[in-house]
C-alpha cells in the first residue's frame, strides 16, 4: 500500500482545481459563516444577501430589532438563535474593538456563536492570513484520505497545519471542500473516479 503524501495531495487538488485566492469584507464574511453553520451554501447565501441588504454595516446590525433580522436569515435555519448570535457579535465588535472585525484567533474565539473553524475562515478569507478552516467535512476527508487519524476538528486542524507548510494553508479549505463535493462525498465517494484514490488510504482498500 502507497503512502500517502501531503505533498503531493496538495499538488493533485490544485491540479484538477482552480484556486483564486477571494477575500472579503471580514464583518460580511464572518456573519455569512456564522449564518452557514449547520445549513446549505446555497441558504447561506439566500440568506445573507437578505441580511446585508437591510443590515449592510456593523452598526445597523447591532442596533437591528431581533424581530426584523429573523425573518431575513430564515432560510439558513436555526433562525431564532442565529438572529441573536448575529445581533450580539456586531455589538460586541461596535463595543469592544472599535467597529472594526479583529484578526487576531482569540479575539475572534471570544465572539459569540464563533468556534475555531468560524475564526479561521474570517482570517483567510476575510484578511488573507494564513489559516486552516477545518469542518466537519474538512475533518471526514482528510481523515478518509489517511493524512490524519484524528477524532475531532480542531485536532484535525492541529494535525494539517503540522502537515503543510504555512504558505499552502490558505487554499487547503477550498481545495478539499470542493474535493468533498466533486468527488469524496460524505456516503458514496466516487473512488473509481477519484484522482487521488491510488494514494489514499480508503481508495486502495477499495480497489483491493
Amino acid at each position: 500500500m502507497k503512502i500517502i503524501s501531503s505533498d503531493d495531495v496538495l499538488a493533485r487538488l490544485k491540479q484538477h482545481y482552480t484556486y483564486t485566492e477571494r477575500r472579503g469584507d471580514p464583518f460580511r464574511v464572518l456573519i455569512s459563516t456564522i449564518l452557514s453553520q449547520r445549513t446549505k451554501d446555497e441558504n447561506t447565501a439566500k440568506a445573507s444577501r437578505a441580511l446585508f441588504q437591510k443590515f449592510g454595516t456593523v452598526e445597523k446590525l447591532a442596533c437591528a430589532d431581533i424581530k426584523e433580522i429573523e425573518p431575513l436569515i430564515r432560510p439558513a435555519g436555526f433562525y431564532h438563535v442565529k438572529a441573536h448570535w448575529i445581533k450580539e457579535v456586531a455589538q460586541q465588535i461596535l463595543n469592544h474593538f472599535h467597529g472594526e472585525v479583529p484578526c487576531d484567533v482569540k479575539e475572534l474565539l471570544s465572539l459569540k456563536g464563533v468556534g475555531r473553524k468560524t475564526a479561521n475562515c474570517v482570517l483567510v478569507y476575510g484578511f488573507g492570513i494564513p489559516a486552516i478552516p477545518v469542518d466537519v467535512h474538512v475533518h471526514r476527508i482528510a481523515n478518509r484520505l489517511g493524512l490524519v487519524s484524528t477524532k475531532t476538528p480542531e485536532e484535525t486542524e492541529i494535525e494539517l497545519m503540522n502537515l503543510f507548510c504555512r504558505k499552502d494553508w490558505i487554499p487547503i479549505n477550498h481545495l478539499l471542500v470542493t474535493f468533498g463535493r466533486d468527488i469524496c462525498k460524505p456516503h458514496t465517494p466516487l473512488c473509481d473516479q477519484c484522482f487521488l484514490a491510488d494514494i489514499c488510504i480508503t481508495g486502495q482498500n477499495v480497489s483491493q
